[in-house]
């Protein structure tokens, strides 16, 4: 028997605008509307954007250990966070695969972690299990996912749009900041973080609340502003080099290997998988996740082969045409001695081999946010 797709807060909204739904995580999400992928992708990029990504998971921890705890299950650093700050960070298993990536919110009083939408029972069943096994400490996890509603507003006019709804100064609100206030005349979390490369906000609001916030969003920014999908969504990300969980990362590989070592701190003390990473990290990695362009039309899609002096090496693991950059671009695991930018590879589309080369990521360059 089928597993019945949840819904997120918005989805009478997404049929009321056209929407074409799909599967995806065990909801029905939106992929686009009438509008198309393009167009979507392109308003982000140029203007701005509307994303659902309420299907995403949210787990709060409270109580005078949660900060240790926290440090001990994700590989950034978590005490260099003051209130009001987020930072994106890794949960590794013992041997260094990437359990999930997340989001770390610190907030005065607790600490808020957001994770993959497909992962939520894993890696809450994940945690649970290390705060058994890390000793007395004064610590509770809750599960959030399905009272919080999460909307990404996103591009260059985001804050334009979104500050005459709000009482926050937005102006305030720096990069992966966040502050509490009100959206809409709603209670609300802004942050100013997102997966796109432009500058734009995620809003964290009670899930009965979120079709209020999402239509006057989308009135405030008549004219300018697009709902977008998961198409758009995956375009723009890729574009940016930023990883999917499930296609560029997942438990069978390390954030070394998938150019995320800035988010491992071996040096703040122990934590999950801290063992495997340093071995790593100290014998060399012999593969690493790199960005290449085709150098003929063609779409790579994920799981083509690639091949390196005619051997077959790998496959894709993200692969589109990106609006932004007008070609075929994609990632992949590579041997190290083929990761130099300018190498020549062939990536195999409908038994063709068609020539690529290895390019250093971002493909897009030209992003809104300000750092």
């Amino acid at each position: 028997m089928a597993t019945k797709l949840k819904r997120t807060p918005l989805y009478a909204d997404h049929v009321q605008l056209g929407a074409k739904l799909v599967p995806f995580a065990g909801f029905e999400m939106p992929v686009q509307y009438p509008s198309g992928v393009a167009s979507e992708h392109r308003a982000v990029r140029e203007r701005a954007g509307l994303f659902d990504v309420s299907h995403m998971g949210e787990f709060m921890l409270t109580g005078d250990d949660a900060e240790v705890f926290v440090n001990h299950v994700v590989t950034n650093d978590v005490s260099r966070l003051g209130p009001g700050q987020a930072q994106y960070t890794m949960m590794c298993r013992e041997d260094g695969g990437i359990v999930d990536d997340l989001l770390v919110y610190k907030f005065a009083d607790r600490i808020r972690l957001v994770v993959n939408a497909a992962n939520i029972t894993k890696d809450f069943d994940w945690i649970e299990s290390r705060l058994g096994g890390y000793g007395k400490l004064d610590v509770e996890l809750s599960d959030e996912s399905e009272s919080i509603a999460l909307i990404a507003l996103q591009g260059p006019k985001s804050a334009e749009i979104l500050q005459p709804l709000s009482d926050i100064d937005l102006s305030r609100i720096g990069y992966y900041h966040f502050g509490e206030g009100r959206v809409a005349e709603v209670p609300c979390v802004v942050s100013r973080t997102g997966y796109t490369g432009e500058d734009g906000f995620e809003l964290y609001c009670e899930a009965p609340a979120a079709s209020r916030i999402w239509t006057e969003l989308l009135e405030a920014g008549s004219g300018t502003l697009l709902p977008a999908g998961l198409g758009a969504r995956d375009t723009l990300r890729l574009e940016m080099g930023y990883p999917l969980y499930g296609n560029d990362i997942d438990d069978e590989t390390t954030p070394l290997e998938a150019g995320l070592g800035w988010t491992v701190k071996l040096d703040k003390g122990d934590f999950v998988g801290r063992g495997a990473l340093a071995a790593l990290k100290a014998r060399g990695i012999e593969r690493r996740l790199s960005g290449f362009v085709l150098r003929e039309r063609g779409f790579p899609r994920p799981g083509y082969e690639v091949r390196v002096e005619g051997s077959a090496v790998a496959t894709v693991r993200s692969g589109s045409v990106g609006p932004s950059v007008g070609q075929g671009i994609g990632t992949v695991y590579l041997p190290i001695s083929a990761t130099e930018p300018g190498t020549p590879i062939e990536v195999v589309i409908r038994g063709r081999a068609v020539a690529a080369e290895v390019v250093r990521m971002p493909f897009y360059k030209d992003g809104s946010i300000k750092r």
